[in-house]
């Protein structure tokens, strides 16, 4: 396990500074009027940002060589591929709560700075307990394990429940919530009454989301590297272009039967490797080969062999 102080604190300064500009970037001046975000302009964004995360990689190549490179890519891969069921999650949010398309980029814009907050905090926890218990990584293992199995032989669909939900129904308790919408305002205040609008629900199911499915991928990248600064920028990375992928895939997510079947394997394969890490030693170039091997397969068999029921509707969303 390196250490956490190995990497430079100016390092972890300059990363975060970077984000919160583009970040900055992002609302303030190339999405401050609401708008439906294009299929065309979604696939824009997705490219600026994978170039981003691609010319960061080559930073670390050169700055901290090509072993933590190598981890890094096989980590932004991992974080961006089991995003894509987090994706589906949120076409069914945005279809249950009946959130227009012109104020889903503004919901995700938020939605993925509180996930960055809470990913960091589960990343220094984590790194911080493998640090002082050692032996916690096996249980890592069998988790990852498991959670793919799982995943292999679960065939049941998403279901978004709200009002079975008790932050949802904490959140409905602490403070009155309206029955309209009131533009892309999260609170408004009503006969001198603050009061929070399903936008705000909304905001709180994707959060939820988040924090579930990172239960899977934290354990996952640290598979691949306990090196804190390699597991947060790749995390980071591959969150930030979440939302761009979003308007770029929500429409055809479901079409790739097959992924879920590959994010199985990759789990499994990732845990197996963390369970005898301590006999046998994969080099990263061997796990990277694995992960995009493994997607390219399940997204050609899905195109190859599409589904039998074609007929099959497809959730709409406001990419289309």
């Amino acid at each position: 396990m390196e250490p956490l102080t190995q990497t430079p604190l100016y390092f972890w300064v300059a990363f975060n500074l970077m984000v919160l500009f583009l970040l900055a970037l992002d609302l303030g001046v190339f999405h401050r009027e609401d708008h439906t975000v294009s299929v065309k302009e979604a696939l824009t964004w997705s490219g600026i940002w994978i170039s981003l995360s691609l010319l960061f990689n080559l930073g670390i190549y050169f700055v901290f060589g090509p072993a933590k490179a190598a981890d890094y890519l096989t980590g932004f891969l991992l974080e961006k591929s089991l995003s894509v069921d987090n994706l589906f999650v949120m076409v069914l949010i945005f279809t249950y709560f009946k959130v227009a398309p012109k104020y889903q980029h503004r919901v995700l814009f938020w939605g993925i700075l509180g996930a960055l907050v809470m990913r960091g905090g589960m990343i220094l926890v984590g790194a911080a307990l493998i640090e002082r218990f050692h032996w916690i990584l096996y249980i890592f293992g069998i988790f990852l394990v498991y959670t793919g199995i799982k995943m292999a032989v679960s065939k049941d669909e998403a279901e978004i429940e709200p009002e079975k939900n008790p932050v949802i129904r904490l959140v409905k308790k602490v403070m009155p919530v309206t029955h309209d919408f009131h533009g892309h305002n999260f609170f408004v205040k009503i006969d001198g009454k603050k009061f929070a609008t399903p936008l705000f629900i909304a905001l709180v199911m994707v959060e939820i989301t988040d924090l579930i499915f990172a239960v899977d991928s934290i354990p996952a990248i640290f598979a691949i590297t306990t090196d804190p600064f390699i597991v947060y920028t790749s995390n980071v990375f591959a969150i930030l272009g979440l939302r761009s992928l979003y308007f770029a895939l929500a429409a055809i997510v479901d079409k790739f039967h097959y992924l879920q079947m590959g994010l199985a394997i990759i789990l499994s394969f990732i845990g197996v490797k963390m369970l005898t890490a301590e006999f046998f030693h994969l080099p990263s170039w061997v796990t990277l080969t694995v992960v995009i091997g493994v997607l390219s397969l399940s997204v050609v068999a899905s195109i190859v062999w599409p589904p039998k029921d074609s007929d099959k509707e497809s959730v709409d969303t406001a990419a289309e």
